[in-house]
C-alpha cells in the first residue's frame, strides 16, 4: 500500500498515478496536431451543389441573366470612367492586402504553420478558375477566387478581428467590377464559388494545424478557477469512446484531493462526423451527433448531464468547474472517483448485490427521465466499498423518450448477460425494474439498438461458441444466440411481453441502393424513350386490339402456371385457389423489391401459414428457383438453336461459348482451391444442399406433382414469350416465335439483374436490343411493344394483386 498523505475530508489516500511514464510535462502538446474539419466537408459540399446550380441557370434561363448583364451594362455606362477606375484599382489593393496582412501577422507570431492550408487553397484556385473559364466563357477576375479561397480555408469569417474588414473589401470589389462592367454577375458568383469551394476543400484535406495547449496552460487554466494542480498524469483513454475525451489525474497541493481532468478536443469529436450523420439519418435511436457543436455546446452539454445525474441522486463524479483551454479545447474538473471498472472486476466479484446496485443507479436516472446511452462496462465504476458508481455521463440525454430509456435497459442486460449469463442478468433486473419495465425492453433486444462496443463484444461472444477444430460454422443467425437467451429468460418471466423487434431503421441500405437503382434506370428509359421517334405511349393506341387481347390473355395465364410450379414442388398439400393468389400477390409485393425477391419472400411466408416448418418451407422455394433456372436456360439454348439466322445469330459461336465455359470453370477451380473462399462457400451451400436435397427425394415419390411442378415452370416462361410475341404482332411487326424467345428468356433476365423493383428500366433498356439482336427489330420500333409487354405483365396485375395481397392477409394466409 502507498504511504502517500491522506485527504482528511475524504480519509481516502491521494490515487496513484496510472503509470510514472505518462506524467505530463509543461512543454508537452495535449491535442492532436491536425484534426479534419467536418464542416469544411459540408461546405465544399455545398460549394459544387452550388456551382452546378448555377451552371444549370445559366443554360435554362439564358434570356433572364443577358437581361440582367444588360441592365448592369446600362448602368455602368452611365458611371464616371475615372472615378470607377480608381475605386477598381483602390479595392483590388486592398483586396490583395487583407491575406498578406494576415500571412504577416501569423509570421510575427511564429504561427506560420496555420496559413499553410489557405495559401494552398489561394494557389489552387486561380488555375482552378482558369479552367474553369475554358468552359465557361462569362468567368469574373481569378484573383477574386484567390482571395475567397484564402479568406474560407483560414476561417477569417471566425475571427472578429479579420471578419469585417474581409466582407467589407470583397462587397466593395464586387460592386466595382459589376458597376465597371468588367464581368457578368453571373460569372463573378461563379468566380466566388469556385473560391469558396476550393477553399474549403483544402481546407478539409490539408487538416490545418490547431492551436495546441500543453501542460502549462492546463495547468494555468486549473488555477484560474481556483485550483492547485501540482502534477499530472495521462490516463489511458481504454475504449473509442475517449478519443475526443482526454483524461488526466492531477495532483494538487497541500494535500488537497486530486481531480479528474477531461479535456475536450473539438476537432477529434468530429472525426467520425460522416458515419454519425449517416447512423442518424438511418437509424431512429442514433446518438446526436456532436460533430458541428462548438466546444463552448459541448461543454455546456456536459455539465448539464452531470448536474442532472447529481440531482437525480446517481452516484458519479461530482463536477467542480470548467474552463476554455484555448479556442479549440476546453476542460471539465471533477472530483476524482477511485475505482475499478465492470471489466476489470473477477467473476467471483460480480455478486447479486452488485448487479442489483447497478440497476438501482440506473432506476434513478430513469425517474428523471435521463438516458445515459453508453451503458458499457467502462460506464460502471465500482469503489472499495463495493458500491456502484455511474460515470460517462455525457453522453446522455435529458427529458429522454420511452424509446431510449427502454434501449438503455436491453443495453444495461447485454453488458450484465455478457459477463453473468443471461439468467443472473435477466434475474437481477426483473429484481430491481419489475416484469413490465424488463419486458418492455424485449423489442429492443438487437444489435442496432446497442452500442458499437457491445456490437463488437457480441461478435467476439458469437465468436467464441464455434467449433475449436476448425470446421466451418454455421452461418450466423440474424439475431446473435446470446441476446435469443436474453429475449427467452424474459419471457419466460413475462409470457405476455412483446417479442416482435421493432423497426428501428428509418431508411435500410437495401432501399437505398433500391431506389438509386430505379433513380437510374428511369433515367436511361427516359433516355431511350426520348430517341425514338414520337411517343411511344400514343403509339399503343394505334395496337391491334386482337393480339393486345392474346396478349392479355398469355400474362393472365402465367399466374396459372406460376400457381402449378410453385404447388408442384411442395409435397405437402395446398389450396390450388390461395396458393394463386399468393402468385398474383407476388406481382403487388415485387413493385417495392428487387425483382423477385419479394415474391420469394411471399410464398416462403404463405408456406409457413399453412403449417409447414420455416426451413422446408426456404426448401420447397429454393428447389422452384433452382428448377425454373435450370428450365430457363435449357429455354435458351433450345429457342437459339431454332432461332431464324436471317439476322445475326442470337447466341455466340460455338467457338466462344466453350471459351466463356472453360474460362468460368478455372475461375471456379481457382477460387475453391483458396481455403478461405472453400469454407465460405461451403458455410452458405451446405444448408441450402441439405434443405434442397430431401425435398427432391420426397417429390420423387410423387410423380405426378413432380411433373406438375416442371410443366408450371415451363410454362411460366412461354407465356411470357407468347405475351411478348403478341405485343410485337399488334404493331404489324412479323417476327420469328423462336428469335422472340430467345429475346425474351434473355431480356428479361439481364434486365431483372439491375437491383430495381420489379428491374424496372433494365427490362425495358435490354429487351428492345435483345429483339434488335434477334429478331432484327430496329430499337426505336421495339420499345412500344416493349412497353406495351411491360404495362401486361407488371404495371396493370398490380392492382389485382394489391387486392389479393389484403385478401390473404385478413385471412392470416400470409
Amino acid at each position: 500500500m502507498s504511504n502517500l498523505p491522506t485527504d482528511p475530508r475524504t480519509d481516502v489516500p491521494p490515487a496513484e498515478p496510472p503509470n510514472p511514464a505518462v506524467g505530463i510535462l509543461p512543454d508537452e502538446f495535449l491535442l492532436s496536431v491536425r484534426a479534419r474539419r467536418p464542416e469544411a466537408l459540408i461546405r465544399l459540399l455545398l460549394g459544387l451543389v452550388m456551382t452546378g446550380l448555377t451552371l444549370l441557370l445559366a443554360g435554362t434561363a439564358p434570356g433572364t441573366t443577358s437581361g440582367l448583364d444588360a441592365d448592369l451594362a446600362q448602368g455602368a455606362g452611365s458611371a464616371p470612367h475615372l472615378l470607377v477606375d480608381v475605386a477598381r484599382r483602390a479595392t483590388l489593393l486592398a483586396l490583395v492586402m487583407v491575406p498578406v496582412a494576415f500571412v504577416a501577422r501569423r509570421f510575427i507570431r511564429r504561427e506560420a504553420r496555420q496559413v499553410t492550408a489557405a495559401a494552398a487553397a489561394a494557389v489552387l484556385a486561380y488555375p482552378a478558375c482558369a479552367a474553369f473559364g475554358l468552359w465557361a466563357a462569362d468567368i469574373g477576375d481569378p484573383l477574386v477566387a484567390c482571395v475567397f479561397a484564402f479568406t474560407a480555408a483560414a476561417r477569417l469569417t471566425l475571427r472578429p478581428r479579420w471578419r469585417g474588414p474581409a466582407a467589407a473589401v470583397l462587397v466593395l470589389h464586387a460592386l466595382v467590377v459589376l458597376a465597371a462592367g468588367d464581368t457578368a454577375a453571373l460569372g463573378l458568383v461563379q468566380t466566388l464559388l469556385i473560391g469558396w469551394t476550393i477553399g474549403h476543400g483544402t481546407a478539409y484535406a490539408v487538416a490545418p494545424h490547431t492551436h495546441r495547449p500543453t501542460g502549462r496552460h492546463l495547468f494555468a487554466s486549473l488555477r484560474q478557477v481556483g485550483l492547485a494542480p501540482a502534477r499530472a498524469y495521462r490516463q489511458s483513454p481504454g475504449t473509442p469512446l475517449r478519443e475526443e475525451r482526454r483524461r488526466y489525474l492531477v495532483h494538487q497541493e497541500d494535500s488537497r484531493p486530486d481531480l479528474d481532468v477531461v479535456v475536450l478536443d473539438s476537432h477529434a469529436r468530429a472525426s467520425g462526423f460522416l458515419r454519425q450523420a449517416w447512423q442518424r439519418i438511418r437509424v431512429r435511436t442514433a446518438p446526436r451527433g456532436r460533430g458541428l457543436q462548438s466546444i463552448r455546446t459541448l461543454l455546456e452539454h456536459e455539465a448539464l448531464l452531470s448536474y442532472a445525474g447529481q440531482a437525480a441522486g446517481v452516484r458519479t463524479r461530482r463536477l467542480l468547474a470548467t474552463a476554455e483551454l484555448g479556442p479549440d479545447a476546453a476542460l471539465a474538473v471533477y472530483e476524482h472517483l477511485a475505482g475499478r471498472r465492470l471489466d476489470e472486476l473477477a467473476d467471483a466479484e460480480l455478486t447479486d448485490q452488485l448487479l442489483s446496485g447497478i440497476w438501482v443507479q440506473v432506476n434513478l436516472l430513469h425517474r428523471r427521465e435521463i438516458a445515459h446511452r453508453v451503458l458499457v462496462p467502462e460506464s460502471v465504476l465500482v469503489d472499495s466499498r463495493g458500491r456502484v458508481h455511474l460515470v460517462d455521463l455525457e453522453r446522455g440525454e435529458v427529458a429522454a423518450g420511452d424509446l431510449l430509456l427502454r434501449i438503455d435497459i436491453a443495453q444495461l442486460l447485454t453488458t450484465t448477460a455478457l459477463r453473468t449469463g443471461p439468467r443472473r442478468a435477466v434475474a437481477a433486473a426483473i429484481a430491481a425494474l419489475g416484469p413490465d419495465r424488463i419486458g418492455a425492453a424485449v423489442p429492443l433486444l438487437q444489435p442496432l439498438a446497442l452500442s458499437r462496443d457491445t456490437r463488437a463484444a457480441l461478435k467476439r461472444h458469437r465468436e467464441q461458441l464455434r467449433p475449436a477444430d476448425g470446421s466451418p460454422a454455421p452461418a450466423p443467425a440474424p439475431v446473435p444466440e446470446l441476446l435469443t437467451r436474453i429475449r427467452e429468460e424474459i419471457l419466460r418471466a413475462r409470457p405476455q411481453a412483446d417479442a416482435e423487434p421493432l423497426r428501428l431503421e428509418r431508411l435500410r441500405t437495401r432501399t437505398l441502393v433500391t431506389v438509386l437503382g430505379a433513380a437510374a434506370a428511369g433515367y436511361v428509359l427516359l433516355l431511350q424513350l426520348s430517341a425514338g421517334s414520337g411517343n411511344p405511349f400514343t403509339v399503343i393506341d394505334q395496337a391491334q386490339p386482337g393480339w393486345v387481347a392474346l396478349a392479355a390473355l398469355a400474362s393472365a395465364a402465367s399466374y396459372l402456371a406460376a400457381t402449378m410450379g410453385f404447388t408442384g414442388f411442395v409435397p405437402e398439400r395446398l389450396k390450388f385457389g390461395r396458393a394463386g393468389l399468393a402468385q398474383l400477390a407476388g406481382s403487388f409485393v415485387n413493385l417495392v423489391s428487387p425483382s423477385g425477391l419479394g415474391g420469394a419472400a411471399l410464398n416462403v411466408r404463405f408456406l409457413q401459414r399453412a403449417g409447414i416448418p420455416a426451413p422446408q418451407a426456404l426448401s420447397s422455394v429454393g428447389v422452384t428457383q433452382a428448377i425454373g433456372l435450370v428450365l430457363h436456360t435449357l429455354l435458351v439454348v433450345v429457342f437459339g438453336a431454332l432461332a431464324s439466322t436471317d439476322h445475326a445469330s442470337p447466341l455466340p459461336s460455338s467457338t466462344v461459348l466453350t471459351t466463356c465455359l472453360l474460362s468460368a470453370a478455372v475461375l471456379a477451380g481457382t477460387a475453391t482451391a483458396v481455403p478461405v473462399v472453400r469454407r465460405w462457400l461451403a458455410a452458405r451451400l451446405r444448408p441450402l444442399l441439405a434443405g434442397v436435397l430431401p425435398r427432391l427425394l420426397d417429390l420423387l415419390q410423387n410423380p405426378a406433382k413432380l411433373a406438375m411442378g416442371v410443366a408450371g415452370q415451363l410454362l411460366i416462361s412461354l407465356a411470357s414469350v407468347a405475351c411478348l410475341y403478341c405485343c410485337t404482332r399488334a404493331f404489324g411487326l412479323h417476327p420469328g416465335f423462336a428469335a422472340v424467345a430467345v429475346a425474351n428468356l434473355v431480356g428479361v433476365a439481364v434486365g431483372s439483374a439491375i437491383p430495381t423493383p420489379g428491374g424496372v428500366g433494365g427490362v425495358e433498356a435490354a429487351l428492345p436490343l435483345a429483339l434488335e439482336r434477334t429478331a432484327g427489330i430496329a430499337e426505336n420500333a421495339a420499345i412500344a411493344p416493349v412497353l406495351l409487354f411491360r404495362l401486361l405483365t407488371f404495371w396493370l396485375p398490380v392492382l389485382p394483386g394489391w387486392l389479393a395481397f389484403l385478401w390473404l392477409q385478413r385471412r392470416k394466409a400470409i
